[in-house]
């Protein structure tokens, strides 16, 4: 498996996703589009590891076309929170999972299902981002360097990051 070759990995799977785009010496990189010399087919297989998603889901043709789908649909509702197309794109992206209540050892348990396994990746990253909403909207943040788009949850104590903490970045400060 070759190396991730992002900035930023280990956000919240939903800010992964949008991770999968990067700036780098000014030049716009996609894992899904060949950066690091990788095939789309493996920047799917990469993400899916960075993300802790690789023993659950496969990487191939038809999970990067839903990624993309979800990774578009993310940035748009992120970037506009009113765009009522990207909630519909979202909620379309939702509609080939569901979660299953289950009862565990611990107690109660959940575990998602999907009609087509292909859709699993994007819904996963769908999901996260409604339990970001959820749990702390205000510290979902966009990197404030002037060129770098990176997304990341803001874990300080203090809410007050600013920079995606790459070393690019985290030196501007």
């Amino acid at each position: 498996m070759a190396a991730d070759p992002r900035p930023l990995t280990g956000e919240p799977v939903a800010l992964d996703l949008l991770n999968t785009r990067w700036t780098a010496d000014g030049e716009p990189l996609d894992l899904f589009a060949g950066a690091a010399g990788l095939t789309r087919v493996e920047g799917v297989a990469v993400w899916l590891e960075s993300a802790g998603l690789a023993g659950r889901f496969r990487a191939d043709a038809p999970a990067l076309v839903h990624l993309l789908t979800a990774r578009e649909a993310l940035a748009r509702a992120m970037a506009d929170p009113a765009d009522a197309s990207a909630r519909a794109l979202l909620d379309a992206v939702l509609e080939h999972g569901r979660i299953r209540v289950t009862l565990t050892a611990e107690g109660r348990g959940e575990r998602a299902e999907f009609a087509d396994p292909a859709w699993g990746p994007a819904w996963t990253a769908v999901r996260d981002y409604l339990e970001l909403l959820g749990s702390a909207p205000g510290r979902i943040r966009t990197c404030a360097s002037g060129d770098c788009a990176l997304r990341f949850r803001d874990d300080s104590p203090d809410g007050t990051r600013l920079r995606c903490g790459t070393a690019a970045c985290g030196d501007r400060a």
